[in-house]
């Protein structure tokens, strides 16, 4: 005998409830075991670095332990598209960054699609970048060492953490504001990319602050200006690139994403904790020492942002001819 239709709308009703009732426990429950975060930079960079603060806040937030993955390569696509193709089950998230909105433009063969495969959870700082050379170099001021580089075409070495990464993006815009001639030399990731600028090896980087600061600092580095809007508190007299480049400004950003189809529950939880994690005292006088500000918001603020970047990097990138392949 066929069911009646009251009977299958009970069934279907009663299935839907189990589902529901199901995936709310294993909400609950989660995690049950160490989630992994993976970050496409080398050790010792500014993604490195946050992303380590952060995985530390939120290993005791959820109770159990953040591991961090560096896959660096590609400007962040290798540890994207690993990340794109692992289960959206919430134990595989992303450390997000200023170069997965480049990477739509610099890549034509990308595997996977940065805003329809990744589902944005959280953003947790924008990042200053700041111009730094070697303190050997001859020159102490931003409008002397563009001076320099115009009676030197394609002698100064500028670094970066590799084709399409922040840093890279920054100099190629130094040198379109500035009219100066420079040679790019890649490196994998940022933390190569400074040793190499204070061993000497090249002239100028533009590392993110929370990479740099402490050899700033230190006198290790000669910082020549920030490449934010504004001058920043962490380095007050130092000025703004913009001042001697007008027009000039760079801001980079961290945040965290997972695969496309995570549980809703598990990325409000994510970004809940995230969020509260940028409220702490602690963690805000930490971040404020690396010279970052703190970028509280919702998945969806998050989202735009990341819409934002890449459409205007876009415009940069193709008028700078930059290609990564």
């Amino acid at each position: 005998m066929r069911p009646s239709r009251r009977t299958l709308l009970r069934l279907i009703a009663g299935t839907a409830a189990v589902s529901a009732a199901s995936r709310s426990a294993w909400t609950q429950a989660y995690p049950t075991r160490p989630v992994h975060l993976v970050v496409g930079y080398a050790p010792g960079g500014g993604n490195d670095i946050v992303a380590r603060l952060m995985g530390q806040w939120l290993s005791e937030r959820i109770g159990q332990r953040v591991v961090i993955e560096n896959r660096p390569g590609a400007g962040t696509s290798i540890a994207a598209e690993a990340v794109a193709n692992a289960p959206p089950d919430g134990y595989t998230l992303f450390f997000a960054s200023i170069g997965n909105a480049f990477n739509a433009t610099l890549y034509s063969k990308l595997k996977f699609n940065f805003i329809r495969d990744f589902v944005p959870i959280a953003g947790i700082a924008h990042v200053p970048e700041v111009m730094a050379v070697n303190p050997a170099f001859p020159e102490k001021t931003g409008v002397d060492f563009i001076a320099y580089a115009k009676a030197h075409p394609a002698r100064i070495n500028v670094g970066s953490a590799g084709t399409g990464s922040g840093g890279h993006l920054a100099a190629e815009l130094f040198k379109m504001l500035a009219g100066v001639d420079m040679v790019h030399v890649p490196f994998r990731g940022n933390g190569p990319a400074l040793a190499a600028l204070l061993g000497g090896q090249v002239d100028l980087l533009f590392p993110t602050l929370p990479s740099s600061i402490e050899y700033i600092k230190a006198g290790k580095l000669r910082a020549l200006g920030v490449t934010t809007a504004a001058r920043l508190d962490a380095l007050a007299d130092l000025p703004t690139v913009g001042e001697f480049v007008p027009g000039y400004e760079v801001t980079a950003w961290y945040g965290l994403a997972a695969p496309a189809g995570t549980p809703a529950e598990v990325v409000e939880r994510i970004n809940r904790e995230v969020n509260a994690g940028l409220a702490d005292p602690k963690m805000k006088a930490r971040l404020a020492d690396l010279g970052v500000i703190p970028m509280a918001g919702s998945p969806a603020d998050f989202a735009k942002l990341i819409a934002d970047e890449t459409e205007r990097w876009a415009k940069v990138i193709r008028t700078a001819g930059i290609k990564a392949e």
